[in-house]
């Protein structure tokens, strides 16, 4: 029993994977209501991201951590509504949004109360459920694993990708000078929009010509590549002298046939991280630091999350679908009603 809780239904609407497969595998179903343990709160969740790694999920590639539900879904917003024991921050009623390990598809969601941060000042519910997947992976690899500085070149790839518009927006508010990737014209004009000192449209232009042009030849400081395959080598070649790449993802592929000449004549850092697994304590710390430093950018409106499209939680097959046609900008989201 949580130590306090408003009324709740036996069950919620959400949205499982049937099988592994297409879109069409993900099924509208019903499910108990979960209750929070010990250090948990639960969530009535108006808004979720849909994030790529739910495709992958759904795939049959990406299986839920241990202990972490089956359902999909990393990010969410809504209102605390049941507090599990020993979780003095928040209250029955609070505006929260989330970082999950799964079960974001849902009506309801449990949520260990270090990785839940307030909505920033008056933000709708929308919105705030598109910060924590993004938001946590940039800090964490851009300024964390990466160490990004200000005045350094930072060379986003998927700079129209949610990711994307995100580390542009955060680079630019530290400090640095920020290149970005995209695949059209149309989509460059949205990362310039977002402060992007250049825009690069990789179907028509060298990103690695590009990147030393702007830098007058000196290469990026700090690469963040969600690409991979062909573009590790290519990677190498745009950075700077002692630069660092962070691989946080593989579109084009986990394998490369790289040559490491480059990583040792120009001494550089090629590392990478994943976030779902990572221990909640792990996960409490960027929590802290995003309120520390990112959440007052957010509040004063100085940064905004980027939302393409929103699809009501029945539809969050059509939602996947359209994320896999790439032709979004920012954010998709599914919507409880609520």
């Amino acid at each position: 029993m949580a130590a306090a809780e408003t009324a709740l239904p036996d069950n919620m609407r959400a949205v499982e994977i049937a099988g592994f497969g297409g879109p069409g595998v993900l099924k509208t179903i019903l499910r108990p209501v979960p209750r929070p343990g010990p250090g948990e709160v639960l969530v009535r969740i108006a808004a979720a991201g849909v994030n790529r790694p739910d495709l992958v999920q759904r795939q049959g590639h990406y299986p839920p951590p241990p202990g972490a539900p089956d359902i999909p879904g990393l990010e969410i917003a809504g209102e605390v509504v049941a507090l599990g024991e020993a979780t003095p921050r928040w209250r029955l009623g609070d505006r929260v949004t989330a970082l999950l390990p799964g079960g974001g598809y849902a009506e309801y969601g449990v949520v260990h109360g270090s990785n839940a941060l307030p909505v920033p000042g008056d933000m709708g519910l929308v919105a705030a459920a598109a910060l924590p997947e993004t938001f946590f992976t940039v800090w964490s690899n851009v300024f964390g694993r990466g160490g990004l500085q200000p005045e350094e070149c930072l060379l986003v790839h998927g700079g129209a990708s949610g990711i994307g518009t995100v580390a542009i927006q955060l680079g630019k508010a530290f400090g640095a000078r920020v290149v970005a990737t995209a695949g059209t014209d149309e989509k460059c004009a949205a990362c310039l929009r977002l402060g992007a000192d250049l825009a690069v449209n990789y179907a028509r232009d060298d990103f690695v010509a590009a990147v030393a042009a702007f830098t007058a030849g000196q290469g990026a400081d700090l690469i963040l590549d969600m690409v991979g395959g062909d573009y590790v080598t290519r990677n190498y070649e745009a950075a700077a002298v002692e630069g660092r790449i962070v691989q946080i993802a593989g579109l084009r592929g986990f394998k490369a046939q790289v040559d490491t000449r480059l990583l040792m004549t120009k001494r550089l850092t090629h590392t990478g991280s994943t976030l779902r697994a990572r221990p909640v304590a792990f996960k409490a710390a960027i929590a802290a630091a995003l309120e520390a430093r990112v959440w007052p950018l957010l509040a004063a409106g100085s940064i905004a999350p980027v939302i393409d499209a929103t699809f009501p939680l029945t539809e969050a097959a059509a939602a996947h679908a359209y994320l896999e046609k790439g032709s979004h900008v920012g954010k998709v989201m599914l919507t409880t009603d609520r």
